[in-house]
């Protein structure tokens, strides 16, 4: 974490250190990142760097969440989708993350760091600044999604927990295979529309689902409808 004493240096000193790290983090990775060339560049020494963060994963977890923030200040305010039909509630959020991902297009050192964030392995620092973020977006996804089922963009017939899950599994995969690979600028648009169509697919209302309101409960199948699937059917006996 970061120590108080970090937070009372004067906003240069810190953002000269935030900026050694970061550069250091989106060239080399954090694994083969060196503590020693940030605080050569930040000009400090070692034992004040261990004053201001517990260690490397500290400050590397710091430079994430700082760049994060400026990604997403940089994109503007995500507002809740107010569209009348699916088509269009569908098409608004395909352009909040195509405005998103055309920013990280932009700055390939802020894609750097966080492509190697999400390849490398998760410590307990990086483990609690995702679990944030997750919270962070909670509030705004269940919105949106409460939305989608308000003008049918949205399946009803799953729990909101459920639904909540697999919206975020579905993004989180995407997010990771975008930002390790990101498109040229002309094939932005339609990967990123192909995506969140992904995502559509799974979350739509079905047909079947709608015209019968299946309730998830019902999906279990009991103990006795089980044994009487699975057992043989006796012959009928033959007319002649």
């Amino acid at each position: 974490m970061v120590r108080p004493r970090f937070t009372k240096l004067p906003a240069a000193q810190q953002q000269a250190i935030v900026q050694a790290a970061f550069d250091e983090f989106a060239t080399r990775g954090f694994h083969d990142a060196s503590l020693n060339r940030i605080i050569n560049a930040a000009g400090i020494s070692k034992g004040s760097m261990y004053y201001y963060f517990v260690g490397k994963e500290d400050l590397y977890t710091h430079v994430i969440r700082d760049r994060l923030q400026s990604l997403l200040g940089g994109a503007g305010p995500f507002p809740i989708p107010s569209a009348g039909d699916p088509d269009e509630y569908w098409a608004s959020l395909a352009d909040l993350y195509l405005r998103l991902m055309k920013i990280l297009l932009s700055t390939p050192d802020v894609a750097a760091l966080l492509r190697g964030w999400l390849a490398g392995g998760a410590g307990p620092s990086m483990s609690a600044a995702q679990e944030e973020a997750e919270r962070a977006t909670l509030p705004w996804l269940l919105r949106t999604l409460t939305i989608g089922q308000e003008i049918g963009a949205v399946r009803t017939d799953l729990p909101t927990d459920l639904l909540l899950a697999m919206v975020m599994a579905l993004a989180q995969v995407i997010d990771i295979w975008l930002i390790k690979q990101l498109p040229e600028d002309a094939d932005l648009e339609e990967t990123v529309r192909t995506l969140i169509d992904v995502i559509r697919q799974a979350v739509a209302p079905t047909r079947i689902a709608e015209a019968q309101r299946v309730d998830v409960t019902s999906l279990t199948p009991s103990p006795t409808s089980v044994v009487t699937a699975d057992r043989p059917q006796a012959a009928q006996p033959s007319s002649e």
